[in-house]
């Protein structure tokens, strides 16, 4: 086999002699290289080298590392995990704050409504019922009252009312008692008549407070005529009134006259018998006394005396 003709070696040029450039003078401007014509004025020719290394080196900077994402995805289902498991021991918490709130929710909501209709017309007045009264003319009582009606029951005037039934004496005490939805009921409590006193007018009846009720030409019966002359606003009369209250019903109604000059010597006459007159004293020892007069009229009838003196406790005097 014939070998192949060998490739001949690369000749180098002779370097030249010094003495050639001798006599030549050099350009205005320097000779650069090959490169020098091409690149920019500083810029060396490895800088495309060095930039395209640099673009490498930023590539592969920019690249994410995968142990790194791994250790992300980790923190995050970490964190993800801790949140549940905070859910979860906090549920019961959460729940009762929740079912909190909404029965404050609920009470306050209702509250609300509750109070808005009470002051809406849905619980306007509409009638009104005079309880209690006796002597009192019951629809005169409730004519003075018809200012009320139209209003809400929690808007109710209680000044009015008392301003109302002022011009009525026998009224002693009030009260009132709402019965939703539209109905107001007005309880009274008359003056009780305890005594009448004689008076140019005629006969004026009193209550134990001195508070004048009525006045007519004729003494009313079962009432004693009263003679203070210190009038029915005296304390006097106070005492007086006193005693005829804590008497027994049956025998303040056989009471004639009941006299008084002082708190201490409170006296009244009986019909009984031929008339006879009992000694009270003050208001004082009331069931004491009672029970002493009441065993007396026992022992000695009134029409075998003519007083009987309990003025001092413990102590009867039959005269």
């Amino acid at each position: 086999m014939k070998r192949p003709t060998p490739i001949p070696p690369r000749q180098t040029p002779p370097a030249p002699d010094e003495d050639d450039f001798a006599g030549d003078e050099p350009d205005e401007a320097p000779a650069r290289g090959r490169l020098g014509s091409i690149l920019p004025f500083g810029r060396s020719k490895h800088a495309d080298v060095e930039d395209e290394a640099d673009g490498a080196e930023t590539t592969e900077s920019k690249a994410p590392d995968p142990e790194n994402v791994g250790l992300r995805r980790l923190g995050w289902r970490r964190k993800r995990a801790e949140r549940a498991e905070v859910r979860r021991f906090t549920a019961r918490s959460r729940r009762r704050r929740i079912i909190w709130l909404s029965s404050v929710g609920a009470v306050v909501l209702l509250a609300i409504g509750t109070i808005g209709a009470a002051y809406s017309p849905l619980f306007a007045v509409e009638k009104i019922e005079v309880v209690g009264a006796s002597a009192l003319d019951v629809a005169a009582v409730e004519a003075s009252l018809e200012g009320q009606k139209g209003r809400p029951l929690p808007l109710i005037d209680r000044d009015e009312i008392r301003a109302a039934l002022t011009s009525f004496p026998l009224v002693e005490t009030f009260s009132i008692e709402p019965h939703p939805p539209h109905e107001l009921i007005v309880r009274v409590e008359e003056r009780t008549p305890v005594a009448v006193m004689a008076t140019d007018a005629g006969f004026t009846t009193v209550d134990a407070a001195g508070v004048a009720l009525d006045t007519a030409e004729a003494q009313p019966e079962g009432v004693p005529i009263a003679e203070v002359e210190d009038g029915p606003h005296s304390d006097v009369f106070a005492e007086v009134g006193q005693v005829l209250r804590a008497l027994p019903e049956d025998l303040a109604k056989r009471i004639s006259v009941i006299r008084a000059t002082s708190p201490e010597d409170v006296t009244f006459d009986l019909p009984d018998g031929g008339g006879v007159t009992v000694v009270w004293g003050s208001a004082g020892d009331t069931a004491e006394k009672i029970q002493i007069l009441t065993a007396a009229f026992s022992a000695a009838p009134p029409d075998t005396v003519s007083t009987y003196d309990v003025s001092s406790a413990g102590v009867l005097v039959v005269k």
